[in-house]
């Protein structure tokens, strides 16, 4: 059995916390996860930024109707202060391959990174 890494158990939580409707609906609650420099490559294609990703998930108005169903999640600490997490996500039938790089940032874990990939989910086997 592995060893329990607090790094890596410290960013799976602050990541499901990101796909937390309440997290996602507070600017300041959202601001705090994220890195001053982050970057994400959504499933859309679209880079956003901090500024755009906090504005664009707070105005959501809409509450989701069903969570993120949230797969194959697993974490690796890459240096004392980066943290490497890939997972899949599921939302109404929209599948992603997701990848989070986190960093250790004025006292606590931030997102730096994150990019989605979509699929379809046909022929797409676990390989660990």
């Amino acid at each position: 059995m592995p060893e329990r890494n607090p790094a890596v158990d410290a960013v799976i939580e602050r990541e499901l916390s990101l796909l937390d409707a309440e997290v996602r609906r507070s600017p300041t609650r959202l601001g705090a996860l994220l890195h001053p420099d982050f970057t994400e490559f959504g499933a859309s294609g679209r880079r956003w930024d901090r500024a755009s990703i906090i504005d664009a998930l707070t105005c959501d108005s809409e509450p989701r109707v069903r969570p993120f169903t949230i797969s194959r999640m697993k974490g690796v600490q890459l240096a004392p202060d980066v943290v490497h997490l890939t997972f899949d996500t599921d939302y109404n039938g929209r599948r992603a391959h997701r990848s989070s790089l986190w960093r250790y940032t004025e006292g606590s874990w931030r997102l730096y990174f994150h990019q989605a990939t979509p699929f379809d989910g046909g022929g797409d086997k676990p390989t660990d």
